[in-house]
């Protein structure tokens, strides 16, 4: 709790609505309740939970030993739209009593279902924080609506993929409040191990079901088109029906168009039907083991798409309702599911196989990342949100301290002769730059850079730059981001290994690029031959009072010393094995070299992609910068990329 600077526990309020999002908010649950010294929980549940026809749910939230805080009957039954209306309307008038006694500090509400709507529209205006779980996705129906209204309404947001986060950064919300933590339902799907899954399948399926020669199958009514998702129902029961496999079907949830659904498996005799077997529920444990073992899942769930990937079964997902998610290879994307013959061929293609197991919602480490999160956050904070709208203009009245102000980092560039400290604008501009020779020994070069930033700084309040950090080293950027790695220290490319038995390097170990390539090492290597009077050649001389650096070494080899030449070739050929590490490792579509020795080994490194990287990575684009000063103006990327924005 020192983190956040709260004196208390966090009083949390988990929210659950039905049986689906309870798979997602239990393993939270569960996590916050492992540490009662940092948090206090109280459970709400509402919704279709309490309704007998879809299988009084909260009974496996008490069977998990949960004290439930709170039951709230919100559902108006009819099961169209006006009475998904009512039932938000009717949510909304007894959740403030609700959360008057409570009193959270913290509300967590998942996904995009209209009750949860009503948790977040009552929690935000009550001004309670809300903590919203898989924002930022993109789905079909009404529920892509919602899902975004719920985020907007949110305080902070924990979502499930890369994609997602994108999307949630592009929808304004503030970097520092969005976590990327991979979906909590991964965490208990990857460790879900249960060696006698056969006798939870032959006891919803039959004792003469064998594994993977099954289906699954769950579909929901889409409520921006419920007429033709009622009819598309059909004529999957249809085409399965045809297919002659053993089914385990589960009624649809609550949103408007259940009741035909129902209708429509009852007219054709589904629940007595010797190869089906429909069911209101089943228990997340069993039905993570149903899923995992199916011959072929297909409907329209997020289930289908989300989590049934992990386990590498196949799915088959029917119409639009989920248009937009992310899904991995096993999803077969059926979207005009207009004849049974298309399902039944689907079907076909299907059924049986194996796919890749895949993990793009998750790790099976969402909630540590959760927990940590929460514990995060400081209740001094004010409440009210923040947006973080891109420009779209100068504005007229602004604050003279913004008008004045130039933010600005320091760029450090540690060269073999000199040493360079910039100030470098947000534009990319340098401001002001100072250069130093540099010192011999290592305690002498640290002393100077302190030295020339402290001065630098010194001199940038008197230009109206507000200094924002300083920065030193090489980048790799990934989707038009630097990534920065978990201690900030990504990219220390200078000092990839490249010989076991290398010169000694200056971090410490030795075989090191920068060992090798650097200026300061070609600036070793050209003392080394001017001590021996091997450095000189005709055309060349070196003044008494002037240091021999690099380009002393330079300019001897394009006059032919071979020796001069050698230690060049040495140096690009450890710099290209170095780029063929990184193009095996992160298959950039660019390399840029930049700095004064970057001419001279462009054509080496080229030399030995070809000789030594895979077939698959030759073509990479190997480019020399045309920036002026590119080390400074790199170094104070780093630097002022971090600032402006939020990495995971």
């Amino acid at each position: 709790m020192e983190k956040n600077g709260n004196n208390r526990k966090l009083r949390v309020c988990v929210a659950t609505c039905n049986r689906a999002d309870y798979s997602k908010l239990a393993p939270i649950m569960f996590g916050i309740k492992t540490e009662p010294e940092f948090f206090e929980l109280d459970v709400v549940v509402l919704g279709s939970h309490l309704i007998d026809d879809y299988g009084n749910t909260y009974r496996m939230i008490e069977q998990d030993d949960f004290d439930i805080n709170t039951r709230l009957h919100t559902i108006v039954r009819g099961e169209d739209e006006a009475a998904m209306v009512e039932s938000v309307g009717l949510a909304l008038v007894k959740l403030p009593d609700v959360l008057n006694r409570l009193k959270p500090d913290i509300m967590i509400v998942h996904g995009d279902r209209f009750d949860a709507l009503a948790l977040a529209t009552s929690a935000a205006l009550m001004n309670i924080r809300i903590l919203h779980i898989e924002g930022g996705e993109v789905s079909g129906t009404i529920d892509d609506s919602i899902r975004h209204a719920i985020t907007k309404l949110a305080h902070y947001h924990v979502c499930c993929t890369r994609s997602a986060e994108q999307h949630l950064i592009s929808m304004c919300e503030d970097h520092d409040r969005i976590l990327l933590a991979g979906c909590p339902s991964y965490d208990k799907l990857l460790s879900a191990k249960n060696k006698d899954y056969m006798s939870i399948i032959r006891m919803w399926l039959g004792d003469d079901v064998k594994c993977k020669d099954y289906i699954v199958a769950l579909q929901h009514p889409v409520t921006t088109d419920i007429k033709h998702s009622i009819k598309m129902f059909e004529l999957t029961l249809d085409a399965l029906i045809s297919f002659n496999k053993r089914t385990l079907v589960l009624f649809p949830n609550i949103d408007a168009g259940s009741k035909e659904m129902v209708r429509v498996m009852r007219k054709k005799g589904i629940e007595h039907h010797p190869n089906f077997r429909a069911v209101k529920h089943v228990p997340f444990d069993q039905f993570i083991q149903l899923v995992a073992h199916a011959g072929c899942m297909i409907g329209n769930s997020s289930c289908g798409v989300r989590e049934v990937g992990a386990f590498g079964t196949p799915v088959i997902n029917l119409g639009t309702r989920q248009i937009g998610r992310e899904t991995g290879e096993n999803v077969l994307h059926v979207r005009d599911a207009d004849t049974q013959d298309k399902i039944l061929q689907a079907l076909h293609l299907q059924f049986g196989k194996q796919y890749p197991c895949s993990k793009i919602y998750g790790d099976g480490n969402a909630v540590p990342r959760i927990l940590k999160f929460l514990k995060s956050i400081d209740l001094q904070e004010p409440l009210q949100k923040k947006f973080c709208f891109p420009p779209v203009k100068e504005n007229i009245s602004q604050d003279i301290d913004h008008i004045l102000e130039t933010l600005s980092a320091l760029a450090v560039d540690l060269g073999g002769t000199n040493l360079r400290v910039a100030i470098v604008s947000m534009k990319g501009e340098i401001v002001k730059k100072y250069t130093q020779f540099n010192p011999k020994t290592y305690e002498e070069r640290i002393n100077l850079i302190l030295q020339m930033c402290v001065e630098a700084a010194a001199e940038a309040v008197k230009l109206n730059c507000r200094i924002l950090g300083v920065g030193i080293g090489g980048g790799i950027i990934h989707q038009h981001e630097l990534i920065h790695g978990s201690s900030f220290c990504a990219a220390e490319l200078g000092h990839l290994v490249v010989s076991l038995d290398g010169p000694d390097c200056s971090c410490g170990s030795h075989g090191c690029i920068e060992a090798y390539a650097s200026g300061m090492a070609l600036q070793r290597e050209a003392k080394k031959l001017h001590d021996e009077d091997l450095l000189l050649v005709e055309g060349m001389s070196v003044p008494k009072d002037e240091a021999v650096s690099a380009l002393h070494l330079i300019q001897a080899a394009k006059l032919g010393n071979a020796k001069a030449q050698s230690i060049l070739r040495t140096a690009g050929t450890a710099l290209g094995l170095g780029v063929v590490n990184i193009l095996h490792t992160m298959n950039p579509s660019l390399v840029i070299l930049s700095g004064i020795l970057a001419s001279h080994y462009i054509h080496i490194v080229k030399d030995v992609i070809r000789q030594q990287a895979l077939s698959s990575v030759q073509d990479v684009d190997v480019v020399v910068s045309d920036l002026v000063d590119p080390a400074l103006l790199g170094a104070a990327s780093m630097v002022l990329d971090y600032t402006t924005r939020r990495i995971h």
